[in-house]
């Protein structure tokens, strides 16, 4: 009871302040302004610090307790950890609307109309002061059972030095943009740019799951060896992206992608196709053995495209401050309601070329034994189709509401030459769906600080539902004959940006 009441109270706070700047508004003066110490960018010859620091409290109904390596909370029940078990939690969070992270950016002009561009920044946990580390957590969990694990995942940032981004290339406006290194793919630009909730990991599926960013396999949303080109003409914009892959970079293989896009007055669309070969699938935790320093994984090609949408109206501005007899002061901007769609459509095979060593992102080991890598769990392919929709309305003063609905289904599939038999949650590779709602209230105080608080619902059923504790595809004897798994999430927090 008291847990709620806090939240309660955050949420009051939020739109008691609304409200407030509300009526300037329609007394048409200017709404209050806080000043910000901060100075808009730090740049220095141009090349730009930037920082994020996201914290928060987050309370979950069924969720996991955070452990010596945080890897956030397990916020929605889609997910390879499959570990949720009833526990209310109750707890300090960080990275609710943003993964925190520091880095720098340079775009140098060279003359000719050319500039040199780059980039270079890692995800972090604010609470601990380490690298974002989720392989580190399933090392940390390795054979323990369900009821004593604590909060682990899936993920591409291991570890390492720049787990996000760290790339360098040429620019020039008529010519487009061409950038090589470790760079975020195709499909994880597009889903940021047209998801309502911008990959927030507390309330969306897109941002708290890799699995859509990666085109199926988490680990490959972030593509090592990769050279990206963009080429913007007026409204159009296409490009093309290769990478040749490598061990202890998530994607054994090569991998190439497609995009192409424009914009008219307020709406924009993309389309997106992606194909890579030998990518990694982390497998749950308890299947490694206790004490393990490998990680068990499934290897797979993945095609996936995507289609995606947005729409903007803005409402016309208002005078700030000014009489009938007198001449308006200088125009405010007005307010703006996006709304969002997209459809991505995933599917996994049996890699074409096996693989039987080496390691996933950020250097670990996969194990590797007679089965493990597992090169045979998509005898037939498994698909998976997202949906999704929402949409964001923008005070012009600072505060924003987003509402967003997330859907996903997967066919039923042959995994490891057996197939699913008795339906339901009875195996990983039965039919199943998962569906996601979720709200935010977020009020930007500054360009640098903003505050927010939100709740999300998440339900998995049949298939991917299957071995969470309590579905007959549990193990260590916590079998059962549930169908289906939900968990609500509330957090509240701020961000500091720099």
């Amino acid at each position: 009871m008291r847990r709620t009441l806090v939240f309660a109270l955050a949420m009051a706070s939020l739109v008691t302040t609304a409200n407030a700047a509300d009526v300037d508004l329609f007394s048409f003066n200017a709404p209050p302004q806080f000043k910000d110490p901060l100075p808009d960018s730090l740049t220095w010859y141009g090349v730009t610090l930037f920082a994020t620091l996201d914290v928060g409290y987050a309370y979950q109904t069924n969720g996991r307790p955070l452990g010596a390596v945080v890897s956030g909370l397990e916020f929605i029940p889609f997910t390879t950890t499959r570990n949720y078990t009833g526990q209310r939690i109750s707890t300090i969070a960080e990275s609710g609307l943003t993964q925190s992270n520091v880095g720098l950016k340079f775009d140098e002009p060279l003359g000719l109309g050319w500039s040199a561009v780059g980039r270079a920044d890692t995800g972090f946990d604010p609470l601990t002061g380490k690298l974002s580390d989720g392989c580190s957590s399933f090392i940390q969990n390795a054979g323990v059972v369900y009821t004593q694990q604590n909060s682990n995942a899936d993920t591409g940032r291991c570890g390492q030095a720049f787990n996000s981004q760290l790339f360098g290339g040429l620019s020039n406006e008529q010519y487009g943009t061409l950038t090589i290194g470790r760079q975020n793919s195709f499909q994880l630009d597009g889903i940021a740019a047209y998801d309502p909730m911008a990959l927030s990991y507390a309330f969306s599926l897109l941002g708290y799951s890799g699995t859509n960013g990666g085109s199926g396999s988490t680990q490959a949303a972030r593509w090592d060896n990769a050279a990206k080109y963009v080429y913007e003409y007026g409204p159009i914009n296409a490009g093309v992206m290769y990478s040749n892959g490598g061990s202890n970079t998530g994607m054994f293989g090569s991998g190439y992608g497609f995009t192409v896009g424009g914009f008219y007055k307020g709406f924009s669309a993309e389309a997106v196709y992606t194909k890579e070969h030998g990518a990694v699938n982390l497998q749950t935790s308890v299947n490694d053995t206790f004490g393990s320093q490998t990680l068990a994984a499934n290897i797979s090609d993945n095609t996936a495209w995507s289609l995606l949408a947005k729409y903007t109206f803005e409402f016309g501005g208002r005078s700030l401050g000014g009489y009938p007899t007198k001449a308006p002061k200088a125009e405010a901007p007005g307010d703006k309601l996006t709304f969002f769609a997209g459809y991505t459509h995933v599917d996994q095979a049996n890699p074409s070329t096996p693989i039987d060593f080496g390691g996933a992102a950020g250097g670990y080991p996969l194990t590797v034994t007679a089965t493990l890598p597992d090169n045979n769990a998509f005898t037939t392919d498994k698909v998976l189709q997202f949906f999704w929709v929402g949409a964001k309305y923008d005070l012009a003063w600072g505060l924003s509401f987003t509402g967003a609905y997330y859907h996903v289904n997967q066919n039923s599939y042959v995994a490891d030459g057996a197939a699913c038999t008795l339906g339901g949650a009875s195996r990983l590779d039965c039919a199943g769906t998962f569906d996601q709602v979720s709200f935010l209230a977020d009020y930007n105080l500054t360009k640098h600080l903003d505050l927010y608080a939100g709740i999300t619902y998440g339900k998995v059923t049949n298939g991917l539902a299957s071995a969470f504790p309590g579905t007959p595809g549990a193990k260590y004897g916590f079998a059962g004959t549930g169908t289906s798994v939900d968990t609500t999430s509330m957090m509240t927090g701020f961000r500091i940006k720099i």
